[in-house]
């Protein structure tokens, strides 16, 4: 079966009044579009990216369709304490408050473990799960102070649960944020604050083209029972629902974004 996506769907202020910071969301994958989406729902977004010229680019968009009071930039190495700590500070002296987390920052690469160094596994695990790991930490000691609650999610990825080849490091990693996400959940519980997490399967965008073979990208839409790779802004409309007071009784999950079968 091969289908098309389905109309765009408007926002619905879901988030008037509400802060949201969001990694890795320069340009057009799914960090950008979860801010978007944030943004069309009524929120106030402070975006980061390691790639300062891209972030750049993408603020100064968003600022023009959605105002400059809005949508504030700042570019983090997920993987620097005192990068993180500015970004979310940052957010906290703009807005006043900080209410959503989203943890997109992420790193892959392929290579069979037998050919792979200690350099490549360590740079993965560095910034997919111990920078999301610095990123929660930062925001749950932020939101346990201001005593308003608050909204984490994760981004994961199906190759956490299922076996791809070449992929050891970067499944390692979504898993342990899989995990990470659950045990998370059982802390903030207490004072508020939920964590959840996403777990694509097949987004396009255009950085995955660069990374990922045309015959690996035809086989993983082979599985996809609709036929096609989502859109990013699919993704975002689950991050957005995990923001939202939809899943106020939703803690500790990890919701797979996903038509492949196996």
């Amino acid at each position: 079966m091969t289908s098309t996506p389905p109309p765009y769907v408007p926002g619905h202020n879901l988030l008037a009044g509400r802060t949201a910071v969001v990694t890795a969301a320069a340009g057009a994958g799914i960090g950008g579009a979860t801010a978007r989406r944030l943004l069309e729902e009524g929120a106030s977004v402070v975006i980061s990216d390691a790639h300062a010229r891209r972030l750049k680019e993408s603020e100064a968009a968003l600022a023009a369709e959605f105002g400059a009071g809005r949508v504030a930039a700042l570019p983090c190495d997920v993987t620097d304490e005192t990068q993180v700590g500015a970004l979310f500070d940052l957010a906290e002296e703009r807005h006043g408050r900080l209410d959503i987390v989203v943890n997109n920052a992420g790193l892959g690469g392929t290579s069979d473990l037998v050919d792979m160094s200690d350099e490549q596994w360590d740079k993965v695990i560095d910034v997919t799960l111990n920078g999301t790991m610095r990123c929660t930490r930062a925001a749950l000691r932020r939101m346990r102070t201001a005593g308003q609650g608050g909204v984490v999610v994760n981004n994961a990825s199906v190759v956490g649960w299922r076996a791809q080849k070449g992929q050891s490091h970067y499944a390692a990693a979504k898993a342990g944020v899989m995990a990470l996400t659950r045990c998370a959940a059982l802390e903030a519980a207490e004072y508020g604050v939920r964590v959840n997490a996403v777990s694509p399967s097949l987004a396009m965008h255009p950085h995955l083209v660069k990374v990922t073979t045309p015959e690996l990208l035809d086989e993983l839409t082979s599985r996809e029972a609709f036929g096609r790779y989502a859109e990013p802004w699919e993704i975002a409309n689950v991050i957005v629902f995990l923001a939202s007071g939809y899943s106020s009784y939703l803690t500790g999950e990890v919701l797979s974004v996903s038509s492949q079968h196996p």
